[in-house]
């Protein structure tokens, strides 16, 4: 990759790990793309064929902008514009815990896409249950960091919760990687308790 690659996704470890699962070639679509910016990235650096997908109207003129596809859609709504299978790789990234319903997004992302990288920020992480634990209040991380009250996460979970849901699914976890800013052996051995996010490929088994 390139060095504006590399401070782009500094402070987005979970995007540098997706980023190693596309290949030259790959369909991929981005579900809440944003501006489009990784999506370009994973095209000039990776060779991705790239989609987004973004409601605001803002952010989809920045996505043209940088010469990023992008269709306008909720992702609550159906993906009715994209086949069984049409994507080699559909990402959610650190957007599952504000969707009304992320069961009914899980089984349409493993229905577009061979495979689904999704990655997730973890509610079981040790300082967000020493602060619940020690102060009383709703914690707040550098990965989370609103206030109870304006918070876009409703959906709040921890990695085990996630396990359950793919399982309660029919969804195969083909791979965890779990992501944490110390304690790398700690993390990878109790991400429930060590690890900020994690990320999961899946597949529809």
């Amino acid at each position: 990759m390139g060095k504006h690659f590399h401070s782009e996704l500094r402070n987005r470890p979970d995007l540098a790990v997706i980023a190693e699962l596309v290949d030259p070639g790959h369909r991929v679509l981005d579900l809440g793309c944003g501006d489009g910016s990784f999506l370009k990235m994973l095209k000039h650096e990776r060779g991705a064929k790239v989609l987004g997908m973004e409601i605001d109207q803002d952010l989809i003129a920045e996505c043209i902008a940088n010469g990023v596809p992008v269709v306008q859609s909720d992702l609550d709504a159906e993906l009715d514009f994209a086949e069984d299978n049409s994507f080699d790789l559909v990402i959610l990234s650190q957007t599952i815990q504000q969707m009304r319903r992320p069961d009914q997004l899980m089984r349409k992302i493993v229905r577009v896409g061979k495979l689904a990288a999704v990655s997730f920020i973890n509610f079981g992480y040790f300082s967000c249950r020493m602060q619940l634990m020690l102060t009383g209040a709703m914690p707040r991380t550098k990965e989370i960091p609103y206030q109870w009250y304006n918070t876009p996460n409703i959906h709040l979970g921890t990695i085990k919760d996630f396990r359950r849901l793919c399982r309660h699914l029919g969804i195969k976890v083909i791979q965890e990687i779990p992501i944490g800013h110390s304690f790398p052996l700690l993390t990878r051995h109790w991400p429930n308790l060590f690890a900020v996010g994690c990320v999961f490929l899946l597949e529809k088994e």
